[in-house]
Order: structure tokens, then sequence, then C-alpha cells
């Protein structure tokens, strides 16, 4: 085995874990999940059969990634963070085959607390706010606070704020690493990619 597992962590047959991944206390990981290497699975989580958790994510406690979630590389899920799989569940209406995708591209921060209803695309280094609930497609770099959830401007893959329109036209260096951004026709890009 090249990963650590807690004695108190459940981790069913047939389940694909990477090298160099931690699952703590009380993790439950069923069968048919893809876990990527070096991921951090923090307490109480878990991960449904139809998940695939790319390289590098960190999942903090409290967290369910329930089926039809895929998680880029390098994903950040704060703690007690929600996901859905049915947009309008009922207890008493079985509805599994009303499953929605949710992805959630590389470098996503989704803050403590905040809820990705099902069925939506969170673009590349997308930072959501604790408390937040997307309810729509959500651009790359783009941060989104509020319930629901508005846009209020754009973050670096550092993970700081670029002081650019939250509209329009316009460039900007990031401080810490030297990256340039240009924003056109309301699309973020990082220069070189």
């Amino acid at each position: 085995m090249k990963y650590t597992v807690h004695e108190t962590a459940i981790v069913d047959d047939g389940a694909q874990i990477g090298e160099g991944t931690r699952i703590w206390h009380w993790v439950h990981i069923c069968a048919g999940a893809k876990i990527g290497k070096g991921v951090s699975l923090g307490q109480n989580v878990f991960v449904g059969n139809k998940v695939v958790i790319g390289d590098q994510c960190k999942i903090q406690n409290n967290v369910s990634v329930y089926d039809n979630v895929t998680l880029g590389e390098g994903v950040f899920c704060g703690p007690s963070m929600v996901f859905t799989n049915v947009y309008n569940p009922r207890s008493l209406i079985e509805r599994k085959n009303e499953y929605r995708n949710t992805d959630v591209k590389k470098g996503v921060t989704l803050g403590a607390n905040c809820t990705i209803v099902c069925g939506v695309t969170i673009g590349e280094y997308a930072f959501i706010g604790a408390g937040a609930v997307i309810n729509k497609d959500v651009p790359s770099y783009a941060l989104m606070v509020g319930v629901p959830a508005k846009q209020i401007g754009w973050m670096s893959q550092y993970g700081e704020k670029l002081d650019l329109p939250l509209i329009g036209d316009g460039s900007v260096v990031c401080e810490h690493t030297g990256q340039k951004y240009s924003l056109e026709n309301n699309v973020l890009n990082l220069d070189g990619e």
C-alpha cells in the first residue's frame, strides 16, 4: 500500500487510490471512487462510487463528495462545504437516474461551508468564498461570494485578488509570481497559456 489510511477509515474493495494519499479518521471511500496521487482526505469525509478526485486535492473535514462529482488537480474543498447531485430531491421519490454532473476544474478553491448545486462547471482557479451558494457555471479565475453567489472580481493562480475590472478589458501582473493576466471580452486568460 503506497498511501496512508487511519484505522477508523473504511476503504471499500475496488477503490483506486494514488500514491502518497492520506486518508484520516472516519473517512468512507466507496468501491468505484478514483482518487489521485498526493490527496488529503480530512476527518469524516465521504467519497461516492462515481467520483473522480485529481492529484494533489485537499478535502477538509466533514465534506461529502457525492456521485457524479469530478475534481480536477489541486482542488481545495474547505471544511463542511457541500456538493449535491440531485437538483430537486424528495425523500419519497427515487431520483438516482437524475444525478447531474458537477465538474470542478484544476486549482479551484471551494471555501468553508459553501454549497455547490449539482450540474455546474467551475472553471480553473476560480475562488468560491466561504458560505457562497453556486447554482450556475463559474468562469475560470472568477471570485464568487454570496447567496446566490455573484462574481465580485478575479483571482490569480496564486490565490490573490487581481486589480482588474469585473467586465471589459485590461491586464495585470501578479505581484507574487510575475504572471501576466489579460481580460478580453470578459474572459480572463493567463498570458503564455
